[in-house]
């Protein structure tokens, strides 16, 4: 399975995912500004992925400062203006700041050791709990079905193993014999260049669909269930996901198809009553005119192009997370998983 960040003594190396699947370039990170410019620019994305990255440039920071103490909130503040969505950055980052908090005192290289040794820890943490949400998801796949999925949540957007394709690969490897239907996930593709690519590796059968396909196949009854990531879960449920996931669940929801989101405990953002208080993404427009296919827009045309969208929780049949699977209502369930 490919790595997607690593720790080295040379700098955050992270797999260049904008350059998938044509090549496999990694990027040395030498500084945090370009761990922060690697996630701003998404040579990194996906939630968990982005939260061990935010944790690693954190620790890159402290090791090249000349003055920690003036420097540590810069650093902190420069990594969480990245990206608004994705919650596991500012998750990763205020884990990084009660660390340097508590170790108040302390001196210096200590506290410089310490940081980098909770980096690396994020990082191992991640796979283990990428491993249980698989565990945890698996019993709820229909075996000899299609699962659709949107987007990528796997070994890519995370640290390793995936919690979207965790729940699909524990449930191949269970002999479920399943087989996968991936959006392609306009306009960054992430479903056509990752998710395929991921599936493709592992011997997992896999067929590209268009995003604007996934009603047509779950009309058809093949699909067994969906199941996607999240960027950010609301205290009822509401779930925040890449810009396409909430029509996929309102066309599960109309044809009777389980809709299921796999993510680890660290994207629930209990703070927010509901998805409407989630603040979303807008990215450039080149985007959507120029980015794969150059010129298939007019000169001028004016965009828009929000990166994620808001499935209300009624859309939601459960929440597969480490700690198990919660269903509604979920002001309760998910307040349990937290305590």
């Amino acid at each position: 399975m490919v790595e997607t960040i690593q720790w080295t003594d040379a700098g955050v190396v992270m797999i260049d995912q904008t350059r998938l699947p044509r090549e496999q370039v990694f990027v040395t990170c030498r500084t945090y500004l370009e761990v922060a410019a690697g996630i701003k620019d998404m040579i990194i994305r996906g939630a968990p992925a982005i939260g061990v990255a935010a944790a690693m440039g954190v620790a890159r920071g402290a090791l090249d400062s000349t003055d920690l103490a003036a420097e540590f909130p810069v650093i902190c503040d420069t990594l969480a203006a990245t990206r608004p969505t994705a919650v596991n950055l500012f998750w990763g980052i205020e884990r990084m700041r009660r660390l340097y908090a508590s170790l108040a005192g302390s001196p210096v290289d200590e506290i410089r050791a310490a940081l980098v040794r909770e980096a690396q820890l994020v990082y191992a943490e991640d796979i283990a709990i990428n491993k249980a949400i698989g565990a945890h998801g698996e019993p709820l796949v229909p075996a000899g079905k299609t699962v659709l999925t949107h987007c990528n949540a796997g070994a890519l957007a995370t640290a390793g193993y995936g919690t979207a394709l965790g729940v699909i690969r524990a449930a191949f490897a269970a002999g479920k014999n399943i087989d996968v239907y991936a959006d392609e996930t306009r306009p960054f593709l992430q479903g056509a260049r990752l998710t395929a690519w991921e599936l493709q590796q592992d011997g997992i059968p896999t067929t590209l669909i268009t995003d604007n396909m996934a009603g047509y196949f779950l009309a058809k009854g093949q699909i067994g269930c969906v199941v996607v990531g999240a960027d950010r879960i609301a205290a009822n449920g509401d779930v925040a996901n890449k810009i396409g996931t909430y029509s996929v669940a309102v066309l599960a929801k109309e044809n009777n198809v389980p809709f299921y989101v796999a993510a680890p405990v660290s994207t629930l953002d209990l703070s927010l009553k509901s998805g409407a208080e989630i603040p979303i993404e807008e990215r450039a427009s080149v985007e959507v005119t120029d980015m794969f296919t150059p010129g298939v827009a007019p000169p001028g045309i004016a965009v828009r192009n929000p990166a994620f969208d808001v499935t209300p929780n009624r859309y939601v049949t459960a929440i597969i997370t480490e700690k198990g699977v919660a269903r509604a209502p979920y002001v309760e369930s998910l307040a349990a998983m937290i305590g």
